[in-house]
């Protein structure tokens, strides 16, 4: 692998931020020689799917990740006077393990934190740290402010805490120099907590566009972000043209002097191995309260929905559909439905129905061949008989 890897980086999926064409990203690794790079939009995983694609199509290293937004005091905080402000922490991917507990990282941000950016909290991240490794982000890191602030027993405080929550190597003090103003005093203050809490140092760049020559294209799109005017000058935070796609030579001048800043980058990416599998459907995994399996369960709703129904007189049996017809096309759709593995995708589907259809939710009767199963109609999922209407089940599954 290359002597520099890029772990810090932002495409077009980090909203009116990053300016890195993902069909692009791949191509600039290559054209610098770089083996692997890594995704990491702001609060968000959409384009790790793409990114995954189009750098193996490139024959380069994917690493997966996200910088995260870390609320000021606790995720459930939401009042602007304390909670407006929150802080930034990248995390990689490093296997199986850490893709599933970044995946629920960055939900928890959006379905329960959210208060301005999708934040989560330290509690949040011990619950979910294996597999990961994080760095501690750039000027709006929690370490970067405590720093900027003088207060460098909070900053060696948190840094210890971090290393303490993802492990003894899955930790590391991130070095990032745009020739911005404080920056220096930023880098001073982390080498210090680096040499003295024992924490490794590893140097990115807070890549948003892959030239230098991008950077008006990035300002404008922070400006709309923003509300703001190009003529105002650039926008906080961006004030140089400094935070592009750089080269190992370039990051070499800039870090080389620092004690296995570059050569970590290398180490990160070695340790970061996980793969998608496109081959295999995924299906959520239904868990009943009734402690049945999927498959007895569906089967109790089809039979108890096929009583309901006679009783309500949604069925009537005739002399072309009697009861016989009705149980063997239950028995027939049931086989088939567990021999392709649908009774947790039924029985999610009957579950969001249900509880619309119990909470006032307009649904409709039904659309398309789902009409054609009988089991469907029997819990609830539809409001159609197919056998009275003679519609086959083959054309649904």
């Amino acid at each position: 692998m290359s002597g520099f890897v890029h772990l810090h980086l932002h495409s077009e999926y980090s909203l009116l931020d990053g300016a890195c064409r993902i069909k692009d990203i791949p191509k600039a690794a290559a054209e610098a020689g770089h083996s692997a790079v890594a995704i990491t939009d702001h609060g968000a995983m959409f384009g790790v799917v793409e990114f995954y694609r189009a750098c193996h199509e490139a024959g380069i290293k994917p690493i997966i990740g996200c910088e995260i937004y870390c609320a000021s005091r606790t995720y459930r905080d939401k009042t602007h006077e304390h909670d407006s402000e929150n802080f930034h922490l990248v995390l990689l991917v490093k296997n199986d393990t850490g893709y599933k507990n970044l995946i629920k990282i960055v939900s928890t941000g959006y379905t329960e934190g959210f208060y301005s950016k999708p934040r989560v909290d330290l509690d949040v991240l011990r619950l979910y740290s294996e597999g990961i490794i994080a760095l501690s982000g750039c000027m709006s890191g929690r370490i970067p402010q405590f720093i900027i602030n003088d207060d460098f027993e909070n900053a060696e405080t948190y840094a210890l805490e971090l290393m303490s929550i993802f492990g003894e190597g899955n930790f590391y003090i991130e070095l990032q120099n745009h020739g911005l103003e404080l920056q220096d005093k930023v880098i001073n203050g982390l080498i210090g907590i680096s040499e003295k809490c024992g924490i490794p140092m590893v140097a990115t760049n807070d890549v948003h566009y892959l030239k230098q020559s991008d950077a008006n294209t990035q300002s404008m799109l922070m400006c709309i972000q923003t509300n703001t005017v190009i003529t105002d000058g650039r926008p906080l935070g961006f004030a140089t043209d400094e935070f592009y796609y750089k080269s190992t030579q370039e990051m070499t001048a800039l870090f080389g002097k620092y004690k296995n800043a570059l050569e970590n980058t290398v180490i990160i990416a070695n340790m970061c191995e996980f793969d998608f599998s496109f081959d295999k459907l995924y299906l959520p995994q239904y868990k009943s309260d009734s402690g049945l399996s999927p498959e007895k369960q569906l089967k109790e709703l089809a039979f108890g929905g096929l009583e309901d129904k006679l009783n309500s007189g949604l069925i009537v049996y005739t002399d072309e559909h009697d009861a016989d017809v009705y149980k063997s096309r239950i028995i027939y759709e049931l086989f088939i439905i567990n021999r392709m593995g649908y009774n947790e995708y039924f029985l999610i589907v009957w579950d969001f129905v249900n509880y619309a259809k119990t909470n006032g939710i307009p649904t409709g009767p039904g659309r398309g061949s789902g009409a054609g199963s009988l089991v469907a109609f029997l819990i609830g999922i539809t409001d159609i008989d197919s056998i009275k209407y003679n519609l086959l089940f083959e054309r649904f599954l």
